[in-house]
């Protein structure tokens, strides 16, 4: 094997470009002549990037007979005259060398070194590429699964992707050859080599999501200020309009839906809000809320903190399953969100907290009314967590309560 057929091999690599190929395979040449003739000042290497080839040439001056000081730039004019009967003394001589006069052992260890070389630019390449990449949509073929990470095909590089498990929504299921979509999250050097990480976690994803789907956004007048999820669950988009003729809210959700039900099914039913943004905190955490319908809100603009009250049907809303409606809305907006109930009504079906007292301690239902919460149902609304948030109980006593009251409404 030698080295002009190790060159073809490589001339149609994709990922480098021309100019740089050339340089690295003058680079690998010139390093063959200096090994053999101590210097490559007096060498041309041309080589031909189209045709794959490449010639080698050793420049000397014509001297003559006897006059020769210094081989590498000096030729006698006999030797010139067996290579081409018509030079003459002052000429330059250009005398054609062949890989073979290298020596088998010296064209293997330029090949190596030009395998390795092609490699490493294919690397550099690659995490460059990639690197300008990060935050762009990339689809790809499921190659291979392994028990930590997909691998998958770039669908337009042909190029390996991670996906790893940790980055896949709750539900997500693969097969091999199962097409996947994703965002280019990061690019590491593992190993020295190169790994990109894709995401369907990221917000970047949902984000992409809506300017594949959503042309006004892709054309900047619709601006997405910021989104907040819980892959898989719940996700709260909050965009603006840059024309006062397009309703942000309908152009992201489209004709009964149609826009925003292909992003849906695509994160597994993950219940997507989209809300308008707005410099007003108090409508702004009010938008946040949706589903929830908000009686009023008070702000404390110093702690960044605000105190909604709503009416005992919509606090379950606010709160949402396990707590990530109101999780979320306070991601949004920047502000800790204590949700209570307006205390005028109760529901037919609820209990007064007093009603109680025989099994919970006064000083407990005291603590619980501090933070708005004076029927049964009103406690049980509240996950465990916001209940040991928002009071001073301990999570035994709080365990403890809501035993108590949820069995009151089992029968």
């Amino acid at each position: 094997m030698n080295l002009v057929e190790t060159f073809s091999e490589f001339k149609g690599v994709k990922n480098i470009d021309r100019p740089t190929m050339v340089r690295v395979l003058e680079d690998v040449f010139r390093t063959l002549i200096r090994k053999k003739f101590g210097s490559d000042d007096n060498f041309d290497v041309i080589v031909n990037t189209t045709k794959g080839d490449l010639e080698l040439w050793r420049v000397r001056e014509i001297v003559p007979d006897g006059e020769v000081t210094d081989d590498r730039s000096h030729i006698s004019i006999s030797e010139a005259l067996s290579i081409d009967e018509d030079y003459e003394i002052g000429e330059e001589c250009y005398e054609q060398l062949h890989l073979e006069d290298f020596g088998r052992r010296a064209i293997m260890a330029a090949r190596q070194t030009l395998i390795s070389r092609i490699m490493e630019l294919e690397k550099d390449e690659m995490y460059r590429k990639y690197t300008e990449r990060v935050g762009e949509l990339v689809l790809g073929e499921v190659n291979q699964i392994l028990k930590r990470e997909l691998l998958i095909l770039d669908d337009v590089t042909g190029q390996e992707l991670l996906l790893p498990r940790t980055e896949m929504i709750k539900g997500d299921f693969f097969r091999k050859g199962d097409m996947v979509r994703g965002v280019i999250r990061s690019v590491e050097m593992r190993n020295n080599n190169p790994v990109v990480i894709v995401s369907r976690t990221d917000n970047a994803f949902l984000e992409k999501l809506l300017e594949q789907e959503v042309p006004e956004i892709e054309d900047g007048l619709i601006s997405i200020r910021k989104i907040v999820r819980i892959p898989g669950e719940r996700a709260k988009v909050a965009v603006e309009s840059y024309d006062d003729r397009i309703d942000p809210v309908g152009a992201c959700v489209g004709m009964k839906g149609s826009r925003i039900h292909g992003i849906v099914r695509e994160l597994h039913n993950e219940n997507i809000d989209i809300i308008n943004f707005t410099n007003n905190p108090s409508l702004y955490i009010q938008r946040a809320l949706t589903p929830a319908k908000v009686s009023s809100i008070e702000i404390n603009a110093e702690k960044v903190q605000a105190d909604v009250y709503l009416d005992p049907d919509q606090v379950s809303l606010a709160i949402g399953k396990g707590g990530t409606n109101i999780k979320l809305a306070s991601k949004l907006t920047g502000f800790e969100i204590d949700v209570y109930r307006n205390t005028d009504e109760v529901e037919i079906d609820d209990v007064d907290l007093d009603e109680f007292r025989d099994e919970i301690d006064e000083w407990v239902i005291e603590a619980l009314k501090s933070i708005g919460c004076d029927t049964a149902r009103s406690v049980l609304s509240l996950s465990k967590e916001e209940l040991l948030r928002r009071t001073d109980l301990e999570e035994e006593t709080v365990e403890d309560v809501m035993k108590v009251l949820a069995a009151e409404f089992e029968d």
